[in-house]
C-alpha cells in the first residue's frame, strides 16, 4: 500500500526581507505565513507526511533563496510542492519518497545554472539531510 500527502510553499524575495507561505494538502495550514524568523510552527490536527512535506518545501525553498542570494540573484517567485510517500514495506510502514516539484521565476539566470543552484539546495536542505528516503526534484525555469 501507497499513500501519498503533500505539502507546499510559495516565497518571493531574499532570505532575510523575504516572505512565505506554506500550506498543507489538508488545508490546516492554508497560505499561513513563514519567514526567516518564524521557520517552524506546530499545528494539530494534520498528518506528519504532510507536515513534513510542507516543512520539506519550505525549507528547501528558503534554502534555495539563501543560495541564491550568494549567486546575486534573488527569485521573483518560487513554488515548491514536496509529495511525501508513506508505503507499508516489512510489515510496517515507512516513509520511501519525497518528490520535490519546484517552478521558478529567477531574473538573470539560465537553465543550467539554475538547476546546480537547485540540486545543491535539495541536498544541503537541513530538512533533506533528515530522511533516508529517495529524494526527487523536477525543478522548471519560468519566464
Amino acid at each position: 500500500m501507497k499513500i501519498n500527502r503533500s505539502g507546499s510553499a510559495v516565497w518571493s524575495g531574499g532570505l532575510k526581507d523575504g516572505k512565505g507561505a506554506i500550506s498543507t494538502q489538508s488545508g490546516a495550514l492554508d497560505a499561513h505565513p513563514y519567514g526567516f524568523a518564524a521557520r517552524f510552527e506546530g499545528v494539530a490536527g494534520t498528518n506528519p507526511e504532510e507536515l513534513i512535506g510542507a516543512a520539506h518545501a519550505g525549507c528547501f525553498t528558503m534554502a534555495l533563496s539563501m543560495i541564491l542570494g550568494e549567486a546575486g540573484l534573488t527569485a521573483d517567485k518560487m513554488e515548491t510542492k514536496a509529495v511525501v510517500t508513506l508505503e507499508q514495506v516489512d510489515g510496517g510502514f515507512s516513509i520511501t519518497a519525497i518528490a520535490l516539484t519546484l517552478k521558478a521565476t529567477i531574473p538573470g539566470t539560465d537553465d543550467a545554472t539554475f538547476q546546480e543552484l537547485a540540486a545543491k539546495a535539495k541536498a544541503n536542505c537541513p530538512v533533506s539531510k533528515l530522511f533516508k528516503a529517495e529524494i526527487t526534484l523536477d525543478a522548471t525555469l519560468e519566464g
